[in-house]
C-alpha cells in the first residue's frame, strides 16, 4: 500500500509505520460506509479547513 499525504502543496515524508496508521484509519472509515466497494482500487480524501481567515 503507498500513501502519501500533502499538505498546503507540500509532501509530508512518512515512515512505513506512519504511512500504515493513515492506511487503516482512512480505508478503515471508508470501508464502513455504505456504498464503497472493498476491493477499491485508489482512494482520494481532500480535507479544507474552513475555520481560517483567508
Amino acid at each position: 500500500m503507498k500513501v502519501k499525504l500533502v499538505v498546503d502543496g507540500k509532501t509530508v515524508p512518512m515512515n512505513h509505520f506512519a504511512q500504515e496508521i493513515m492506511e487503516k484509519v482512512v480505508s478503515g472509515v471508508a470501508e464502513s460506509l455504505r456504498g464503497v466497494d472493498p476491493q477499491w482500487k485508489k482512494m482520494v480524501v481532500e480535507v479544507e479547513r474552513d475555520d481560517l481567515a483567508d
